[in-house]
This record gives structure tokens, C-alpha cells and sequence, in this order.
């Protein structure tokens, strides 16, 4: 194992088996360019249409970030939280291509985070804000509205969460 990040640069670079984890980011862009055109067109902006009893579609625009933090500013907001994904996503992409082949979770968490990213990314830069549509609620208590990119997010942070609580794992086993 390299001691350095220089020392791990110069050494094996995994760029084939990467391939298959930019492939869960793009199936995760897909899926969240999809959902979003398709409630775009299918609903009615800020009227929820139930699904059950705590679950509704509700077509909402972010102008922020999560739980659209930073919505009511003047605009600026957009093109920072645009760049810092980008960044993101370049470390997100370069840490994927290091992953060794016989890695997993590590590496799918990764996936989900970089689609995720570059799906609201899209967004911002196609339309201005975030296509929020997905609601839950229960007893007049209502989470704020959110889309797939943002639970791949979500999902990957999670398993990056329960991978550093895993025992160290051999890579060859």
C-alpha cells in the first residue's frame, strides 16, 4: 500500500474497472433527468398529488441547496453551489478510478454521489434551480421535497458512513 498520495498516483490506476461505477453514475443521472421531466410535465407546480396517506408528488423548484438552504438569496447561490459539485464530482471521479477492482461498497457509495451531484448539476445550469417533486409527510408534518439525485446522495453518504465503522477488509478476499 502507498505511503503517499504521489507515491499511489505513480502506481496502478484502475481506469477498467471504474468503468463500472461511472456506469451506476450515469444509470443514477438517467433515472434522475427522467423523474424530473417527467414531473415537470405531469405536475402541477406546488399543488401535491397524493400517493398514500404519507407519501405525495409535489413539484417544487429549488433555488438553494438541501432543505433549500440559501433559496432566498439574490442568485449567487446557483453558480456556487453549481462549482463546488463540479469540484466535487472531479474528486469524486479521480477517487473511483483509484478504487481497486476487488472493492465495493466504498466505491458504489462513490457512484451514487457523483450521479447524484451531476443530476442536480444539470439543474442549476439548464434551468436554475433543482426539480423537487418526491414529498413525505405524516401528521401535517412534512419533510422537505426532494428528487432521486438527491437520495442517491443520500444513499452513498450513508454507506460511506457504514464503511468506516466496517472492519478493514482485505482487498483480495
Amino acid at each position: 500500500m502507498p505511503n503517499t498520495l504521489t507515491q499511489h498516483l505513480q502506481g496502478p490506476w484502475y481506469w477498467g474497472s471504474a468503468l463500472r461505477w461511472y456506469a451506476i453514475a450515469l444509470l443514477v443521472i438517467g433515472l434522475d433527468q427522467w423523474t424530473k421531466t417527467w414531473a415537470s410535465s405531469s405536475l402541477v407546480f406546488g399543488h401535491p398529488e397524493q400517493v398514500t396517506s404519507f407519501f405525495d408528488w409535489l413539484l417544487l423548484h429549488n433555488y438553494g441547496a438541501a432543505f433549500s438552504f440559501l433559496s432566498d438569496e439574490s442568485g449567487w447561490q446557483r453558480w456556487f453551489f453549481t462549482i463546488l459539485a463540479v469540484v466535487v464530482s472531479a474528486v469524486l471521479s479521480v477517487w473511483l478510478a483509484l478504487q481497486a477492482p476487488a472493492r465495493r461498497w466504498e466505491p458504489i457509495a462513490l457512484a451514487l454521489i457523483l450521479g447524484g451531484a451531476i443530476g442536480n448539476v444539470v439543474d442549476r445550469i439548464s434551468l436554475g434551480y433543482v426539480v423537487d417533486f418526491i414529498s413525505l409527510h405524516y401528521q401535517g408534518a412534512r419533510w422537505p421535497a426532494f428528487n432521486i439525485a438527491d437520495s442517491a446522495i443520500c444513499a452513498g453518504a450513508v454507506m460511506l458512513l457504514i464503511d468506516m465503522w466496517r472492519p478493514e477488509q482485505k482487498l483480495n478476499s
